[in-house]
């Protein structure tokens, strides 16, 4: 299959239109092309396009900076010349000085399919810059590597943030050039926006489910994102970082490993067996330790889990980490009343709300797992309503046909 880098440089008559116009470019590691190389030194050899700038997101052009709220700086690329700028350093939208640099920018993101990854909401800033000034924003799509599935309470008014781009929920089963759409629709933004699709991506396909796995390398677009089995686990996993538990940075598998030196593991699996067996479907859970090397518990042993989504045990459509990971949350609070599940930190630049609340887009989440009378079927109408909800307001905005 070809992704949206690899038509653009494949097919002349595709970037024609952009042949007496200045290029900008938003990229990271994962932007490699199908003869494996990165987009930027790719566009930069073509000689019928002209590229006078580039950008990076969260962790950088080069995804150099390991953890969140580490900033990139901007500098110049030691081969080609040009002013590389960092949106997410003194900024998080592109400056008027550096929009000069560019008619038009090409965005080619990797993405994860969840709604915390930053991605998504630089893709909403710099669609929002270029219909300010009239710019335009090409976006190279690549697949959501988590294919189709849809899952999670959707963020609620009032809960935008770096981390909350908009009313979707946490995993949100789009493309980032379908995003895009949605965005162009949803804040009514005139803009002009081309997406630039993939050939044969098959999000229902076995054994990837979203990512060509026989097919592609997978780099990895953050560095805590090492392959296609964390992005599976990510749009749960993910919430940890609100908590006080291991999201398992600081070992070699990130978010898809979860505990703390205080928790036993296996009382909290067999209290999630007890509470609601049927999220724990379509994927294995392991009871492990793990000693992380940094990060939360540095150098303190944990008794954790393991979400393994790497075997043929592995069933797409039952897997729904989401619920899987508030299912744990619920466990021990059932089990430990008092335990400090939620941290209290600054999150993503974010002072006054717990990260907990930021990352689920409302603090439905939080005061789901605290109430002791609420159940897991509560939890399951109201998420279900917003993901049947989901699923239909963005069948329009779809590039590809959708299966589920």
């Amino acid at each position: 299959m070809r992704f949206g880098i690899d038509r653009l440089l494949q097919e002349p008559a595709l970037r024609a239109p952009l042949a007496s116009r200045r290029v900008a470019l938003l990229a990271h590691p994962a932007s490699m092309t199908l003869d494996w190389r990165h987009s930027l030194d790719a566009l930069a050899s073509l000689p019928d396009l002209r590229l006078t700038a580039a950008f990076g997101p969260q962790h950088g052009l080069r995804g150099d900076k390991q953890d969140n709220m580490i900033e990139s700086p901007d500098f110049v690329d030691p081969v080609h010349g040009i002013p590389v700028f960092s949106l997410y350093g003194e900024v998080r939208r592109p400056t008027a000085a550096m929009l000069e640099h560019y008619d038009v920018l090409l965005v080619d993101l990797q993405d994860l399919g969840c709604r915390i990854y930053t991605f998504i909401t630089t893709l909403r800033y710099v669609l929002e810059c270029a219909a300010e000034r009239a710019q335009s924003v090409w976006v190279l799509d690549r697949p959501n590597p988590i294919g189709r599935p849809v899952e999670g309470w959707s963020l609620r008014t009032g809960w935008e943030s770096f981390v909350g781009a908009g009313a979707m929920p946490m995993r949100h089963g789009l493309t980032m050039g379908e995003m895009a759409r949605w965005f162009v629709r949803e804040l009514r933004l005139d803009v002009d926006l081309r997406v630039i699709g993939m050939d044969e991506w098959q999000p229902e396909a076995a054994p990837g489910y979203g990512w060509p796995l026989a097919a592609r390398s997978w780099v990895n677009p953050s560095p805590n994102a090492p392959n296609v089995y964390m992005a599976r686990a990510y749009p749960g996993t993910v919430m940890l970082e609100g908590t006080t538990l291991s999201e398992g940075r600081g070992t070699t598998r990130p978010l898809e490993v979860w505990g703390a030196p205080d928790i036993d593991a296996a009382k909290v699996l067999k209290e999630m067996q007890r509470l609601a067996p049927q999220w724990l479907l379509g994927c294995r859970l392991r009871e492990c330790w793990f000693e992380p090397t940094f990060h939360k518990h540095v150098g303190r042993l944990c008794h954790g889990v393991q979400v393994h989504t790497d075997d043929p045990h592995y069933d797409h459509a039952r897997f729904r980490p989401w619920r899987l990971q508030a299912l744990a949350f619920k466990a021990i609070r059932n089990l430990w009343p008092d335990y400090p599940l939620w941290r209290d930190f600054p999150y993503e630049y974010e002072r006054e709300r717990l990260a907990i609340d930021l990352i689920n887009g409302s603090p439905l989440l939080r005061e789901w797992v605290d109430d002791r009378m609420a159940a897991p079927g509560d939890l399951e109408v109201a998420a279900a309503a917003d993901e049947r909800a989901w699923r239909d307001s963005t069948a329009a905005v779809s590039v590809y046909l959708r299966m589920s």
